[in-house]
């Protein structure tokens, strides 16, 4: 059995609180240090990465000297805001001895789930890889509730996984994968190797709670793999202190529990977004941006587009149909209707002149498109 990171160009790493703050007993530079020296080397190789971190909850609870984790919201918000400062600090510090800049982005579910603030964190995701930064993502603890009481990072990990159509979720924990039952209770339980992501049996096999410096288990983490699936990525569930775990995963190394996708990648991210679509408008395409939609793959430029109906905003799904009315795509649509009626018939090259701005150059992205 080899690794499923192998062959995985984009890659969405996930470090749980307890190992990020050696179980709460503050940040552990060491071994901070070290999954930033393995990161840098999978830049080597060519890799991009993007690194979900837990973690500023429970060092805010070890500065303020807290032994215990409050139930109260704005006291878990307070550590939330004096935690993260800390916990961006030391990333920072690590990366930058590499040569590596790092950028930090705070999200909620809320973000992922408006279609507006979906396309503008996609955006903004796609141009630091660009740019080859490494984006740290945590929940945005310090504002928002419900993520406190209910969210954990690994559902965060897998929805960024989506979002960004990643190849693979590498999640690392204190645990050494997932076991068919519970280790601590049952020594006859076995280590699972690989299994298919959202197997229901799974979810039998990781019940349980998280710790106390953390929300999550391996429940969790099993039904992120089972979320990350829907757009085709592999998830990988591994101790994050095995020497060198990055490192030999992307050499081909099986470590932990691999949980493989179901459907084959483009595919998968095709139907994900499909179950999302809920139209807001309709553009009508001339035949040379019909045949370059179905026969060559592309994305849908302005300029292939003759008119449309409806007021939808960007971020919102659009139909797209032939000249003769037949619909022959849905998509996420960049440029409002408004902005969309004006740069329609126009190069992407002029959108900046017309708008005063541009956002993307592509009125849909073929990654966010859908034919029918």
């Amino acid at each position: 059995m080899s690794s499923i990171i192998a062959n995985s160009k984009r890659l969405v790493i996930k470090v749980g609180s307890s190992l990020v703050t050696n179980s709460g007993a503050g940040l552990d530079h060491e071994a901070i240090a070290t999954w930033a020296a393995q990161i840098a080397a999978l830049k080597a190789m060519g890799r991009e990465v993007v690194l979900v971190s837990s973690g500023a909850i429970a060092e805010g609870m070890q500065r303020l000297g807290w032994k215990k984790r409050p139930n109260a919201v704005h006291e878990l918000q307070a550590a939330a805001a004096v935690g993260q400062m800390g916990l961006v600090q030391v990333y920072e510090t690590c990366f930058r001895k590499h040569g590596l800049h790092t950028a930090q982005i705070l999200l909620t579910h809320d973000d992922l789930a408006d279609r507006k603030r979906y396309l503008n964190a996609r955006s903004t995701l796609r141009t630091l890889l660009k740019l080859n930064t490494i984006p740290i993502i945590n929940e945005n603890d310090t504002v928002v509730t419900e993520e406190i009481r209910f969210g954990d990072n690994d559902t965060l990990g897998a929805l960024v996984t989506n979002l960004i159509d990643a190849d693979a979720l590498v999640i690392l924990t204190d645990q050494t994968g997932l076991y068919s039952a519970d280790p601590r209770k049952d020594p006859a339980a076995t280590l699972v190797g690989e299994a298919r992501a959202g197997d229901p049996v799974l979810e039998t096999m990781a019940g349980g709670a998280g710790s106390d410096i953390g929300r999550g288990g391996m429940l969790t983490k099993i039904l992120a793999a089972k979320r990350a699936a829907r757009s085709g990525a592999h998830t990988v569930i591994a101790w994050g202190r095995e020497p060198d775990v990055l490192i030999r995963l992307a050499q081909g190394e099986a470590i932990g529990t691999q949980l493989i996708a179901g459907k084959m990648k483009t595919v998968a991210r095709k139907q994900w977004l499909a179950d999302h679509l809920q139209i807001g408008g309709k553009l009508t395409l001339d035949d040379g941006a019909v045949n370059a939609l179905r026969k060559e793959g592309k994305s849908l430029l302005p300029i292939g587009v003759s008119s449309i109906t409806g007021d939808f905003e960007r971020g919102e799904v659009v139909t797209c149909m032939d000249t003769t009315g037949r619909e022959i795509a849905r998509g996420l649509v960049n440029y409002s209707a408004q902005e969309t009626q004006k740069i329609l018939r126009h190069a992407s090259a002029e959108i900046e002149s017309i708008l005063g701005y541009v956002d993307e150059p592509e009125l849909i992205h073929r990654d966010n498109l859908v034919l029918l």
